[in-house]
C-alpha cells in the first residue's frame, strides 16, 4: 500500500485566482474549473450581470467589473482583486477579442484597438502580478491565453489583428517567464484550437468557415470546453512547478500539420 497522491500536485486549495474575461465561454469555464480545485475566485469582465450570475455558483468568489480597454484598469483590477483576498496566485488572462476582417479591410484602428485588448492588457496585468509576488516572495502562476493563431496564420480565416496579437503574446509568454524564472513566477500559455464560444459562435454555424476547420483539424472535430481543463490545471498548479515559458496547444493537431 502506497500513499502516494498524484493528484494532489493539481489542487489549488488556498490560492487565489484571477480570471478575465470570466463572464462566458472559456473564461466562465476557466472560473468553475479552478473554483472545483480549491481555489478562491476574482471574476472580472465588463457584464457585471453574467458575473454575478457566475459568482453565485462558485464556493468562495468576487465580481469585479472592468472594461481592460480604460488606462489603469488593470492596475485597479489587481487593487480590487488584492484588496478581497490579499494577494493572487494564480492569473488567467483569457480576455480577449477577435475581428473577422481581411487584411486590406482591417485599418490600422482596428488593429491597434485588437492588439490593446488582447496583447498590451494581459501584458499590464501579469507586470501588475508578478511584481507583487517578487515583492512578497511569493510563487505565482500566469497563463495567458494564445491561439493556434498565435502559431501559423489564419489561411481562409483572415484575422491579422488577433493573429499578431496571438503571435505576441506568445513571445511575451516566454520573455516574462525567462525573466521572471528565478523569482517564483511561472509564465506558460495555453493555445487552443477551435472551441465553440459565444465569441466564435458565428463560425460554427455550419456555413464554410465550419467546414474549413473540421477538414484541417486532424482529429475531424472542433474541441469541447472540458477538454481545456486540464491543461488550466496543470500550468496552474504545482504539477507544473518546474514548467515555465510553454505554448502549450490543445488543438485537435491544427498546428502538427
Amino acid at each position: 500500500m502506497t500513499d502516494l497522491d498524484p493528484l494532489a500536485r493539481f489542487r489549488l486549495d488556498g490560492k487565489v485566482a484571477l480570471v478575465t474575461g470570466a463572464s462566458s465561454g472559456l473564461g466562465n469555464r476557466f472560473a468553475k474549473v479552478v473554483d472545483a480545485a480549491g481555489s478562491k475566485v476574482v471574476a472580472a469582465a465588463r457584464r457585471k450581470d453574467r458575473l454575478d450570475s457566475l459568482v453565485d455558483e462558485l464556493s468562495d468568489a468576487h465580481a469585479v467589473e472592468v472594461d481592460l480597454t480604460v488606462p489603469g484598469s488593470a492596475e485597479a483590477l489587481i487593487e480590487e482583486a488584492t484588496r478581497q483576498y490579499g494577494r493572487i496566485d494564480v492569473l488567467i488572462n483569457n480576455a480577449g477579442i477577435s475581428t473577422a476582417t481581411a487584411a486590406l479591410d482591417f485599418t490600422a484602428d482596428d488593429f491597434r484597438r485588437e492588439i490593446e485588448i488582447d496583447l498590451v492588457a494581459p501584458y499590464a496585468l501579469a507586470r501588475g502580478v508578478a511584481a507583487a509576488a517578487i515583492v512578497d516572495q511569493r510563487q505565482a502562476s500566469i497563463i495567458n491565453l494564445g491561439s493556434v493563431l498565435g502559431t501559423v496564420g489564419g489561411g481562409k480565416l483572415r484575422v491579422p489583428g488577433y493573429a499578431a496579437a496571438k503571435g505576441g503574446l506568445h513571445n511575451l509568454t516566454r520573455e516574462l517567464a525567462s525573466e521572471w524564472a528565478r523569482k517564483g513566477v511561472r509564465v506558460n500559455s495555453i493555445a487552443p484550437g477551435w472551441f465553440p464560444t459565444e465569441m466564435s459562435e458565428e463560425m460554427f454555424d455550419g456555413g464554410p468557415a465550419a467546414a474549413y476547420i473540421t477538414d484541417n483539424t486532424p482529429m475531424g472535430r472542433t474541441g469541447k470546453l472540458d477538454e481545456l481543463d486540464g491543461a488550466l490545471l496543470f500550468l496552474a498548479s504545482d504539477a507544473s512547478s518546474f514548467v515555465t515559458g510553454q505554448i502549450l496547444h490543445v488543438d485537435g493537431g491544427w498546428t502538427a500539420i
